[in-house]
């Protein structure tokens, strides 16, 4: 039997790919309740010309709009990096209930910053797939130099 976070993550992994298929920075998100994905997202910034259009951000985004609410207290977000300080704080205010993510971000990470950009409720999980999330935005930046 698959490990419930590898499964979401490789999940959150397809969206990454539909990412890097439109020339956006390779990072993907999907939002998870009572064992079902309720949001599916990838990066949009260059798409949509908005910094502030992350994965994260538009699987929030999602998700609060199936549940007709702005709070994500039952449900897991599973995200191939790190989330950056913005997204970390809009997930506070969603006050998701857990976070995990595959590769850490040591230049834009929220835990450079301050880990008190997560709700304090929230539980946070990292590594998961690690490799794997790593590779693919490492290789998009790459091909970029």
């Amino acid at each position: 039997m698959t490990n419930p976070d590898e499964k979401f993550m490789r999940e959150a992994l397809k969206e990454a790919q539909r990412a890097l298929e439109r020339d956006e920075v390779p990072v993907g998100a999907v939002i998870v309740c009572e064992g079902k994905i309720i949001a599916r997202a990838h990066n949009l910034t260059e798409t949509l010309n908005d910094p502030t259009a992350h994965a994260e951000m538009q699987a929030i985004t999602m998700a609060t709009n199936s549940f007709g609410g702005k709070y994500l207290e039952n449900c897991s977000l599973y995200v191939t990096m790190e989330p950056c300080s913005m997204c970390a704080s809009a997930l506070n205010w969603a006050q998701i209930a857990k976070i995990i993510y595959g590769a850490g971000d040591p230049k834009r990470g929220f835990s450079l910053y301050s880990p008190s950009l997560i709700h304090p409720k929230t539980e946070v999980v990292s590594g998961i797939l690690e490799k794997e999330c790593s590779i693919i935005v490492k290789d998009f930046f790459k091909s970029k130099r």
